[in-house]
């Protein structure tokens, strides 16, 4: 599924997509990265915007990469899991940056309390969205709420049995509590194979995306397999504008892909012996 959109883009064009989580503020653990402080969102978004970028939602940037000619000057923002600081603290943020995004929310844990998969660090982000709250998220409009299955499993090592839930099953809650489409997914833990790829398509979502560590390429990257950049608490605004600008690094995501089909099997093998590794 390769970009098919009008016009010729340039060999080399990149959309940046960010990838950001909980809203909060961690000192220290291995979670710290994921949680980017309210004033360190608000600087990084005022800055991006000061620079003349448009912050969409995915399948916003995603649309208007098809209407023009040129990769637009847009910045897609994402959040994964729905934490309730989402609600509290950036959407307020967003309003003020004029930002849209899209929203990500594991369907399966949400009313739950905290993000069980987390394992011990389960409580670091606060509790989850309930389903009012996320129907809140949905009302303050420009927010567009994708899915981020139902148990945020690592899909490319569940049986083919259990995928249906994941992918499909998730979205028609989604659906039925929200009263509107999901056209976006995002892949728990980032995994993804073929097959998973596959069954995200046949269930109609039009993009989906993972980690990457990198600006989606137009002309030559999968709709369905979309990288992303991560924000950190340490990214100043112009430190992420530096990031936005050059697209990531190129040797540890190449590195990393290569490495999948040796770590799937590791991870096949731990979850067949009741662990999870993420």
């Amino acid at each position: 599924m390769r970009y098919r959109g009008p016009g010729r883009r340039p060999v080399g064009a990149r959309l940046p997509v960010l990838m950001y989580h909980s809203v909060s503020e961690l000192p220290t653990g291995p979670l710290r990265t994921l949680a980017v402080p309210p004033r360190r969102l608000a600087e990084q978004l005022g800055t991006l915007v000061g620079a003349g970028y448009r912050l969409v939602g995915l399948t916003e940037a995603l649309d208007l990469l098809d209407a023009a000619d040129e990769v637009p000057p847009v910045v897609a923002v994402t959040f994964d899991d729905g934490y309730a600081n989402f609600l509290t603290e950036a959407v307020p943020l967003l309003a003020e940056a004029d930002a849209s995004v899209t929203l990500y929310p594991a369907v399966g844990h949400l009313g739950n309390g905290p993000a069980a998969w987390l394992g011990r660090w389960a409580t670091a982000f606060g509790p989850l969205l309930t389903w009012p709250q996320l129907r809140e998220v949905a009302a303050a409009g420009r927010i567009e709420i994708g899915n981020h299955g139902l148990r945020h499993h690592p899909l490319d090592v569940l049986p083919a049995r259990l995928l249906a839930d994941e992918i499909a099953v998730s979205r028609d809650r989604l659906e039925q509590e929200l009263g509107t489409g999901t056209r976006s997914f995002c892949y728990p833990h980032g995994y993804h194979d073929r097959q998973v790829r596959t069954l995200v398509r046949r269930a109609g979502y039009q993009n989906a995306c993972e980690v990457g560590r990198r600006s989606y390429r137009p002309t030559a990257d999968d709709r369905l397999a979309v990288p992303r950049l991560q924000p950190t608490p340490d990214h100043s605004g112009a430190d992420l504008l530096a990031l936005v600008r050059g697209g990531g690094p190129r040797l540890v995501p190449q590195a990393k892909r290569l490495a999948q089909p040796a770590w799937r099997i590791t991870r096949r093998v731990a979850r067949r012996y009741g662990r999870q590794l993420t």
